[in-house]
């Protein structure tokens, strides 16, 4: 329509894993996907197979009571019934959270999902953008961020944490401190999809801080950490009368019939779950390594399932991806349609080491390979590898291989001795983009769209320094 923006392209989705295979394999047979941060390590093939029977039980079985699940799920989890919600899914609880609670303005940390920035646009909220540094490795300074959200008059907050799609961990103790400064808001929103991923400290949720706080919502996903994207269950943690006025809006009945055998799989195997989640750090540890050895190619330290990555400069992101999918049969997807980032950004879900080599060495062969000039010319011009910088955090450098005497027998297998976490960024070279830095509090980050530019991508925020 002549005179608005289309918002699609931010809920824009790759095509499907399953319609890529049909379409046909290449050499390597299965395409290896790197687009949908999964847990390889859960279920298990014998859980997966009891699963399938309660989950073909379930389809011909009306759903079961969302308070009794929901009361399930809050004892596996220690905490209150009153304080937990469940819904189909994260999209849906942030459509609700939007409709009952977001009354004017939400600000939001960027680069982010689109389903923080998209719902509230479309509903004709206002939406604070608060820019994220590249040269800080997109590490979230709270008091900037406070001090933002004060100067655009924000009633709504929202942190992602760990971040996406940077992957950065906020440590809790920082979390609490921010909730603390912004407890006279409407509502501060922690995104907690990818918690369960972190290993830098024991217990890293708020999420039993949001269940006794006044204005505090965590949302946190439960199929997702799974890999079972198909089935889709999230739920959020709130003091009883927020999460109550949002339960009482969810229609009766509304819940999937696969939300209870997923609740029974976390209940009844806990403890192969925590084993999954040591196995997928491990890979996450051993696949950045790989990673920061391609030179001029930026990592960035992460605590979920998924890393981020900075291409060379003068490489173009989608032009690699097609590459990537008709050469190698490996699947990535570039951030270009991510408010706050741009086609030069890959978010790369976290893979078992062989799939992660499979991966680096089609990196190595796309960006640098001298007999594969053509690909590099049509990507763009790499550089050499003498030229180049190698961002490799001291944090992670390479370490002896040891067997994993926390894992279940079926897991056994050599594993990347665990290196401290450091939330700083990442170690540099000379060609970093340290120059032009933007100052939060010397920008406003409401974005203005030219609604007859397309696409959505292309669009730029211009910081006009005015209010709303």
């Amino acid at each position: 329509m002549a005179g608005s923006t289309d918002l699609n392209p931010l809920r824009s989705e790759s095509p499907s894993y399953s319609s890529l295979a049909r379409g046909g394999s290449g050499p390597y047979g299965a395409p290896a996907d790197f687009r949908v941060p999964r847990n390889p390590y859960f279920p298990t093939p014998e859980m997966s197979e009891l699963l399938g029977r309660k989950v073909a039980a379930a389809l011909t079985s009306y759903p079961g009571d969302a308070g009794t699940v929901a009361a399930e799920l809050s004892a596996v989890l220690g905490l209150n019934a009153r304080t937990v919600v469940m819904g189909n899914g994260s999209a849906e609880l942030i459509a609700w959270i939007d409709h009952l609670l977001v009354r004017e303005s939400l600000a939001v940390p960027i680069p982010a999902s689109g389903r923080w920035t998209g719902r509230s646009l479309e509903t004709g909220k206002r939406v604070d953008m608060f820019p994220l540094q590249e040269a800080e490795g997109f590490a979230l300074d709270v008091d900037a961020y406070v001090r933002f959200v004060r100067k655009r008059g924000s009633r709504v907050a929202v942190v992602c944490n760990p971040g996406d799609p940077d992957g950065g961990y906020l440590p809790r103790a920082q979390v609490g401190d921010l909730l603390d400064r912004l407890s006279d808001l409407d509502l501060v929103i922690v995104d907690e999809s990818s918690i369960d991923f972190v290993d830098a400290e024991r217990s890293p949720s708020v999420a039993d801080e949001a269940a006794i706080r006044p204005n505090v919502i965590v949302l946190r996903s439960l199929t997702g950490n799974f890999g079972l994207h198909g089935i889709r269950l999230a739920y959020l943690v709130a003091n009883p009368a927020l999460a109550g006025k949002v339960r009482r809006m969810l229609p009766r009945g509304s819940l999937s019939s696969f939300a209870e055998p997923v609740v029974h799989l976390l209940r009844e195997h806990a403890r192969e779950y925590q084993d999954s989640l040591r196995l997928v750090a491990a890979d996450r540890r051993s696949m950045l390594q790989r990673l920061s050895a391609l030179p001029g190619l930026t990592v960035y330290p992460s605590q979920a399932n998924f890393l981020l990555v900075r291409l060379p400069e003068g490489k173009d992101g989608a032009a690699l991806c097609d590459h990537l999918r008709s050469a190698h049969d490996v699947l990535v997807r570039d951030c270009g349609d991510k408010l706050g980032s741009s086609g030069r950004f890959l978010r790369l879900a976290v893979a078992p080491r062989q799939d992660a080599e499979r991966l680096v060495d089609a990196l190595h062969s796309s960006l640098f390979s001298v007999g594969n000039g053509r690909a590099a010319a049509a990507i763009g011009a790499a550089p050499s590898p003498q030229a180049g910088t190698a961002y490799v955090m001291d944090s992670y450098a390479a370490t002896p291989y040891y067997r994993d005497p926390t894992a279940p027998s079926s897991y056994q297998r050599e594993l990347p001795a665990a290196p401290s976490y450091q939330g700083d960024p990442f170690v540099v070279g000379s060609d970093d983009p340290r120059h032009g830095r933007l100052d939060p509090l010397d920008t406003t980050s409401r974005w203005t769209f030219d609604a007859n530019t397309s696409p959505f991508s292309a669009v730029r925020p211009r910081y006009d320094g005015g209010r709303p």
